[in-house]
């Protein structure tokens, strides 16, 4: 197969693929068919009564102005100001309804979208930037919103309205239409330019604008680091490159626009001057009437109105197919876990058992290597080993954030894949390092905006932490504001919100990731008061930094390049002399130093 052939195969796949999204777009209008009838309806009904008011104006130059008849021409100008009235309440009806129908299947998909990004594995997210994903969410999607306010609807109605147009003028008189249409060979070559030039600058424009966001959203997200390292000019520099190839895409677009519509103009004023030309003979030997010539230069107008638009809206559609596609691809994807579990997870005791069990993130780096233990029901173990030894992913496949490679984890006695995970996520309390507080309230990052909760349940839960005095000095108590990632606490506060958090839906197994530096003493007393009172009586699986907690411990694992290389009691384990005794001396001495 020759390249040409391959070319073409993949044009034309090209087109079936598009024709193929802007049908399963236009699928999402399915609960709104009514609205899109009557857009369609509408779209005719304007084609039809276009060409009506230069016909009239035809008629009544030729007929009542010519003869004299004052009378006749009243009556068919208040026809015309009635149809005038009548056609700008249609266009104003079909706008709105052909704007409101994007709107709302843009909601519909918006709403879909989110849902999707909310069940996606948490594996996605490691490789997908969160300014991308932002920009599949906001912008792409309020680019299908112009399909059907200015796309496929729009286009539509404009084709109607012109074959309307050419057939009145054609009726009317056929030679002076093929005169005055004459230039639309150089209309078409200069529409064709223009698309694909509009075409290319959108594309690197959407592209431009993913990047963007994704630059902005990670830097704004680690500002502290870059004003920490020194590092504005160097980033300054970087946003600039990604800014000023947006810029340069929009003024590509620009250039595009500055041209096409001057050499419309242009074609227009030729079209005008052919019809001048040829009308004035016309007339001169009674071949043609002054209101035809008259009517004639109304239908130019009427004709090329939206023929300059025409190739705009087709980009705008293509750019909304281009859009859906990326959506689409969200939509689509199967990146997360299999939900077949069926068990739920009320009444769980929390004995957790590991057999042989082997996980990597990516396929050439394994993490956990053949990891096996078991843990009590209501037991505390502490696990600790050096960074990069697989403890964090320890606990992240507990409640499948992530999926094993091979080998079981049971919970009671049942596979981890039998239960509901949503039912099991509920029974499993995670307080991690990195505490994340959402824009709002302390009681609504407490009870994650759940309605259902009370707010005197959120209250006994910080008392029985011994926070609740704590938060009743802040400003507002349990209503202050916590903004933006809980920028406005300490870390050691945001920490003992979270505590509260994970109290609060009384979890079968805390999962705790001990942070605890740079806290305060008062907040590192109110940390260990919250460890304690958290982990009594539950199963507990705690990554220790913190050696009291590692001392309360019933056992300890210690974890290295991702397998377990002791396990035992703290007496046990420093009896043996081995990697716990060497961490755990570690720690002993730099508690001296600091001391000292």
């Amino acid at each position: 197969m020759n390249s040409s052939s391959v070319k073409q195969e993949t044009t034309q796949k090209k087109k079936a693929i598009n024709l193929q999204l802007l049908v399963r777009i236009f699928s999402f209008t399915g609960p709104y068919r009514r609205t899109l009838y009557l857009c369609m309806t509408l779209a005719i009904v304007l084609a039809i009564v276009s060409p009506l008011r230069p016909y009239l104006i035809k008629v009544s130059v030729d007929k009542y102005i010519g003869n004299n008849m004052l009378q006749g021409l009243i009556w068919i100008s208040v026809f015309q100001f009635g149809l005038l009235l009548a056609e700008s309440l249609l266009r104003f009806w079909f706008s709105y309804r052909a704007n409101w129908l994007g709107q709302t299947v843009v909601n519909d998909v918006r709403n879909n979208m989110f849902k999707k990004i909310l069940h996606q594995n948490i594996a996605y997210y490691d490789r997908t930037p969160i300014g991308t994903l932002t920009t599949r969410t906001i912008n792409d999607i309020e680019a299908i919103n112009d399909i059907f306010s200015e796309g496929i609807i729009s286009i539509v109605a404009d084709i109607l309205t012109i074959i309307a147009i050419i057939t009145v003028m054609l009726g009317t008189d056929w030679r002076l239409t093929l005169v005055c249409l004459a230039t639309f060979p150089l209309l078409i070559l200069a529409t064709w330019w223009f698309k694909e030039a509009v075409n290319k600058s959108f594309q690197r424009v959407r592209n431009a604008v993913a990047a963007l966001n994704a630059f902005a959203q990670e830097h704004l997200t680690g500002m502290y680091i870059v004003q920490a390292f020194a590092a504005e000019e160097r980033e300054l520099a970087k946003f600039e490159t990604i800014n000023q190839e947006h810029r340069d895409a929009n003024i590509k677009g620009i250039f595009a626009y500055s041209v096409f519509f001057p050499i419309v103009e242009i074609i227009l004023a030729m079209s005008l001057g052919l019809l001048v030309w040829y009308g004035a003979s016309r007339i001169l030997n009674y071949g043609a009437t002054p209101g035809i010539i008259i009517s004639f230069v109304l239908y130019l107008n009427l004709l090329f109105r939206p023929l300059r638009m025409m190739a705009d809206k087709f980009n705008v559609l293509q750019m909304g197919i281009i859009a859906g596609e990326r959506v689409f691809a969200v939509l689509d994807s199967e990146e997360y876990l299999a939900d077949n579990g069926t068990l739920s997870a009320e009444g769980m005791k929390g004995a957790v058992e590991f057999k042989d069990v082997h996980f990597r993130y990516k396929p050439d780096a394994p993490v956990l290597r053949g990891v096996s233990f078991d843990l009590q029901a209501g037991k505390t173990m502490a696990v600790v080993g050096h960074t990069g030894a697989g403890k964090t992913s320890l606990i992240s496949i507990l409640n499948r954030l992530y999926e094993t490679e091979s080998g079981q984890i049971l919970i009671d006695g049942k596979d981890l894949k039998e239960y509901d995970v949503y039912s099991l996520r509920s029974k499993i309390g995670i307080v991690l390092q990195d505490v994340f507080l959402f824009s709002g309230t302390i009681a609504d990052n407490i009870t994650l905006r759940n309605a259902d909760i009370p707010r005197v349940k959120v209250v006994e839960v910080a008392q029985m932490l011994g926070i609740h005095d704590f938060i009743m000095r802040l400003p507002g108590g349990y209503d202050f504001d916590v903004m933006e990632r809980g920028n406005t606490l300490s870390q050691g506060q945001r920490q003992l919100i979270s505590f509260a958090r994970a109290l609060l839906y009384n979890p079968a197994i805390l999962i705790l990731d001990e942070a605890t530096s740079s806290v305060d003493s008062e907040s590192e007393q109110l940390i260990q008061h919250a460890i304690d009172t958290l982990i009594k009586g539950r199963t507990s699986i705690v990554i220790a930094h913190r050696l009291s907690t590692i001392r309360k411990a019933d056992e300890i694992l210690v974890m290295d390049k991702g397998t377990i290389s002791e396990r035992g009691s703290h007496n046990a384990l420093i009896a043996a002399k081995g990697a716990y005794y060497e961490l755990y001396t570690a720690v002993e001495q730099k508690k001296v130093k600091e001391v000292l």
